[in-house]
């Protein structure tokens, strides 16, 4: 039997049980950017994906040809790098004036000479790793890393040889408490392509920052896209996906999601300014699990793994372990659960400093190495 938690984060099942499947009218980006073709879900192979929920009615070379010149121009990146699973769905707010003025800022960056994170080609990269119509979970960043070799389009990754930032590392801590077979990436490994492509959205909130210079690109227009990404997510993905909200600025971007048809899972962040008050036993890859596993079935549950298993486990890290959610509850820690919708919430009786997203690397690595953050 399901949990009393689990049935009030599935308790809207009669919600439609198949996504619109519409035909995708221009097939897939065929540009060098392309996304992923093969997706796995743990130790089985997915069942194909539907066809990516772009309305018939777009016409992507049609849609170009609509375009000024300076639009075109301005807008080059998103045709050349954007899924068209999100294109199709994001065209409309990319033509805005909001939109035109932050591309214009960051084309000025770029004509300035400074150094802007991620590379271009990566801006973009979660819509390519984790197309529309494969999403089943969304986790929401806030800002890019600013240090060279760092950023790369999707939230809280890091490609080698950079370690694992230190919020990361409280993730996998996170994910060991849940699934103890699980093992971190040999040599402080943080890329999480895997994930993406299993179906987990890592969405930063602001998709580029200028070097060293933390959050230097926020409040230009980049929240207002990833917002609409968001809301677009909560209105297509009819089915259901489950959000992972860490930190306040998070939990901000997620108030409006439908929460009689999707879950939602709030916390502290993972920061070493935070993840000790309440992070590590909030349980929330095993509750993820177990959410999509009544909607999905046993093949829609994510394998949080991103080891080969030869070299990992003997089993499968999707195996929901238990049907029953039990949350750990620490001195200082309330754990609310509200009963008319598929909200579980961890918090901590201290109020939450605003700014603790922020991974300065500089910082926080000397912070991690004195305190061990990573361990509960």
């Amino acid at each position: 039997m399901p949990s009393p938690t689990l049935k009030r984060c599935a308790d809207h099942l009669a919600a439609p049980a198949v996504d619109a499947k519409k035909p995708k009218a221009n097939g897939r980006i065929t540009s060098f950017f392309g996304a992923p073709k093969s997706k796995t879900t743990g130790t089985t192979t997915a069942k194909p994906a539907a066809p990516a929920p772009v309305s018939p009615s777009f016409n992507k070379q049609k849609w170009v040809a609509t375009l000024t010149p300076e639009q075109k121009e301005l807008l080059q990146l998103e045709i050349d790098t954007m899924d068209e699973s999100w294109l199709g769905h994001l065209k409309e707010e990319i033509v805005k004036p909001e939109f035109l003025a932050l591309k214009r800022f960051l084309q000025k960056e770029k004509q300035s000479g400074a150094k802007v994170f991620p590379p271009e080609e990566d801006v973009y990269s979660w819509s390519r790793h984790t197309p529309l119509h494969n999403v089943k979970v969304v986790i929401v960043g806030q800002d890019p890393y600013h240090n060279h070799n760092q950023a790369h389009g999707l939230a809280f990754s890091v490609r080698p040889p950079t370690p694992a930032p230190p919020s990361l590392l409280n993730i996998y801590t996170g994910i060991k408490n849940d699934y103890p077979s699980f093992t971190a990436p040999p040599n402080k490994g943080g890329l999480l392509i895997p994930w993406a492509e299993r179906g987990v959205l890592l969405l930063n909130t602001c998709l580029t920052v200028r070097a060293h210079q933390a959050a230097s690109h926020s409040n230009k227009g980049w929240e207002r896209l990833t917002q609409k990404a968001i809301d677009v997510v909560t209105r297509v993905r009819t089915r259901g996906v489950v959000f992972l909200a860490w930190g306040t600025p998070a939990g901000k971007r997620i108030t409006g999601v439908n929460r009689d048809r999707h879950c939602i899972l709030q916390s502290v962040h993972p920061s070493p300014l935070s993840a000790h008050r309440g992070f590590f036993n909030n349980q929330h890859f095993k509750k993820c699990n177990e959410w999509l596993a009544e909607r999905y079935g046993p093949d829609g549950i994510i394998d949080w793994s991103l080891v080969p298993k030869k070299e990992a486990y003997t089993g499968p890290l999707a195996v929901v372990q238990s049907s029953s959610v039990v949350v750990n509850q620490q001195d200082k820690q309330a754990v609310t659960e509200t009963t008319k919708d598929a909200t579980v919430t961890t918090t901590s009786s201290k109020p939450l400093p605003e700014d603790d997203e922020y991974e300065d690397l500089d910082a926080l690595e000397a912070l991690a190495a004195s305190e061990e953050p990573s361990k509960p």
